[in-house]
């Protein structure tokens, strides 16, 4: 042990000198009046798992000017990292500085951590971006029926990874993908910021996402994943900025966010049409927490409408929506199949809505012409309850679908202050099934008011999910890297 130490420190000591020689010759061949020094940080976070092996991006050669591709330098570090993960797993420290940089993937028991100050710009050559095949569960790309560009952070098949830091930025730098995609030039989906596929115990945490080409973090037939601390934001007119969305996942914990976006703050999902229902991976057991979101043309919470794997037992607490389209949204089709049920939402405060609640059979977005038009959804077992609003044009909007009603519909405690150019109807329902008490202004015929003694009906399963039980660990590192002054 102590020979492996000696030389894991020789190891640090000669990439230091040699990062240190690689700065010095670059800033030589500019011109440039900065230098290369030896610089000492300490910080702690909170993590899953805390790492025995750490490095810093200029360790391999990354230049954090803003202008420098930082591709090969990410590359390079995960792959050197990737030698620790059975011997205590390694972190990449990323120091203060504009980083731009293409799509990179991570490892297994590995940290990425951003310093406060540092900033990773998205690159806008599209050679940086290799292209990965349609997902199995939607059978095609979102934006286009080939495949999509990797997202900018991303790994497949991984154990235990982290990305993290002291509320440093990731910059997608989406305004050249989103004229792109406006002008319908993209032969292929535009890429996310933070995908990981087919992995177990992610955390995603303390950072700032900008501006992301399209959906900010993706999560997809994964496991054990918490998403906490997170702020994004994106033009309430940028396509497709969702928030968070976990797709055929199961055991999702989503705490302390903050989004600003221009599609659903959170939309949960299992796959599109008979895709989804061919591949059958449904998203379990997800708890959203104290989030507050803003998106005037969108959801707060969605579900679907890529919920073809089916989606279950979903629960959300302390919810604020400020100028946002709808509350909690349910999205499906003929032909998506699968199902949306044991759905549980309490204390919601929303200020200045379209919808306060809505759900429809109606969203026919396909993924091609193939889908069976006899795949009916089951959406059942929905409850609402302790919401407070203002300043709401239409109460909700439930309309099922035609011999296929959405059922076991519960609502109890809630008030919603209509605007003062309110629908004079505030509520539309049909094909619908379901109770009410203590709400206000009173709904519609098919969800009668069981009287103030059911007031406590539509409350959450007494026990807790299993993400709630993991415990993290506190993390604490002092190291050395190559910085400029």
């Amino acid at each position: 042990m102590e020979l492996l130490q000696k030389t894991h420190l020789r190891v640090q000591v000669l990439r230091i000198a040699l990062a240190f020689l690689l700065v010095a010759l670059l800033s030589s061949e500019r011109g440039e009046s900065r230098k290369a020094k030896i610089v000492t940080t300490s910080f702690e976070y909170s993590a899953i798992n805390c790492r025995a092996h750490s490095a810093s991006l200029t360790d391999f050669g990354g230049v954090g000017d803003g202008k420098t591709s930082n591709t090969k330098a990410f590359q390079s570090a995960v792959s050197h990292l990737s030698q620790y993960a059975s011997q205590g797993g390694s972190q990449l420290y990323v120091p203060a500085g504009k980083w731009l940089t293409g799509s990179f993937s991570l490892t297994s028991h590995f940290t990425l951590y951003l310093d406060k100050e540092a900033v990773l710009l998205a690159s806008q050559d599209i050679t940086e971006w290799p292209v990965l095949g349609p997902l199995p569960s939607y059978g095609r790309g979102r934006d286009a029926p080939a495949g999509r560009y990797t997202s900018l952070i991303f790994g497949t098949n991984l154990t235990d990874v982290i990305v993290t830091g002291d509320n440093g930025t990731i910059d997608g730098q989406g305004a050249f993908w989103w004229q792109q995609f406006h002008r319908k030039k993209l032969k292929y989906t535009r890429p996310y910021l933070i995908e990981l596929m087919f992995s177990d115990s992610i955390q995603i945490s303390n950072l700032t996402l900008l501006n992301s080409p399209n959906w900010n973090v993706h999560p997809v037939y994964s496991s054990n994943i918490i998403v906490k601390g997170i702020t994004i934001i994106a033009p309430v007119t940028s396509p497709n900025t969702d928030g968070i969305n976990p797709d055929s996942c199961t055991n999702v914990k989503i705490e302390d966010c903050y989004i600003v976006s221009g599609d659903d703050c959170v939309a949960i999902k299992s796959g599109w049409d008979e895709y989804g229902i061919k591949f059958g991976w449904p998203t379990t057991q997800v708890v959203i927490r104290r989030l507050t979101c803003i998106s005037p043309f969108s959801a707060t919470i969605a579900l679907g409408s890529e919920m073809s794997g089916g989606i279950q037992d979903i629960r959300a607490e302390d919810i604020t929506a400020i100028q946002t389209e709808s509350g909690v949204r349910i999205k499906t089709a003929v032909g998506r199949g699968g199902f949306v049920k044991d759905i549980y939402v309490k204390r919601m405060n929303l200020h200045t809505m379209k919808w306060a609640f809505k759900m429809t059979g109606d969203y026919n977005s396909h993924a091609d012409t193939h889908f069976d038009p006899n795949a009916l959804p089951e959406i059942k077992n929905i409850n609402f309850r302790d919401v407070v609003a203002e300043n709401v044009t239409i109460a909700a909007k439930f309309e099922g679908i035609s011999n296929d009603p959405f059922t076991e519909i519960c609502i109890a405690n809630v008030t919603l202050g209509m605007a003062v150019k309110a629908k004079k109807r505030p509520w539309t329902c049909a094909d619908i099934k379901g109770i009410t008490s203590g709400v206000t202004p009173p709904p519609c015929d098919l969800l009668p008011d069981q009287g103030p003694e059911k007031i406590t009906a539509c409350d959450f399963p007494a026990e807790s999910l299993p993400i709630d039980m993991l415990e993290l660990k506190q993390c604490a590192y002092s190291m050395k890297y190559v910085g400029m002054y």
